[in-house]
């Protein structure tokens, strides 16, 4: 058997099955690309909840895991060298699984490069913006008489939508016909700010065309569905 106990996570959040990948996330935007991920691959997983309530992120077992207290983080404990291997940072993580699996990301090393560019066009842009385009419109940051941040981040979201937009035409993913990492690492947070952050009609959604078909798309993978709800909220 799998022997995790030199990660001190372990001790909070016990492995009951230490020979699976652990998984210690929320259903955030950030969180469901891993869990898409795995039920993507079909790789046997064993998912932990963060609960953002309890401010499980800044334990110290948590914190062992990963120093800047976000979610989500894996130990895979067939890490290379067949030696268990702890890491965070959900684009990372993403580029790991594909590697690890073989799936998901193009074999063809200018395709392969391809897909890690809109990786981090996510990671770099889409996440940020959208993120404090919520914090402004939906959280605490509405609040603020001053609505010129809001405004700079509803800008910069539709000038992103609008670079997604246009690389969506003609296409049904982002590589083409091959769906990978890079649509699995934004639909997420698209969702979420016509969803949960409610901006729907603050970015212009519905005057675009392919972003919101390939969101309709992607959303209708069962293994979109599926992690879209792992781990379970508290």
């Amino acid at each position: 058997m799998t022997d995790l106990s030199s990660f001190p996570i372990t001790r909070r959040w016990p492995a009951q099955h230490p020979d699976r990948l652990q998984l210690y996330s929320l259903p955030t935007p950030n969180g469901v690309k891993v869990s898409i991920m795995l039920e993507e691959t079909g790789l046997a997983y064993e998912p932990h909840t963060i609960d953002f309530g309890k401010d499980d992120q800044k334990t110290p077992e948590f914190l062992s895991l990963n120093p800047n207290g976000k979610i989500p983080a894996i130990i895979d404990p067939d890490g290379p060298g067949r030696k268990p291997l702890g890491l965070f940072e959900s684009g990372a993580i993403l580029h790991y699984l594909a590697e690890k699996t073989g799936k998901l990301l193009p074999s063809d090393p200018a395709r392969r490069w391809q897909t890690l560019q809109w990786v981090h066009f996510q990671m770099g842009g889409i996440g940020p913006m959208f993120g404090q385009l919520g914090f402004f419109h939906k959280f605490a940051g509405k609040e603020i008489a001053d609505k010129r941040p809001l405004e700079r981040y509803v800008a910069e979201s539709k000038r992103l939508l609008g670079v997604l937009e246009g690389r969506l035409a003609g296409r049904q993913w982002i590589m083409d016909d091959e769906y990978t990492i890079a649509d699995i690492a934004s639909l997420g947070w698209v969702r979420n700010l016509i969803g949960f952050y409610g901006a729907r009609e603050l970015v212009a959604f519905d005057d675009l065309k392919h972003v919101p078909a390939w969101l309709e798309r992607g959303l209708a993978r069962p293994a979109v569905q599926r992690g879209l709800e792992i781990p379970k909220r508290p």
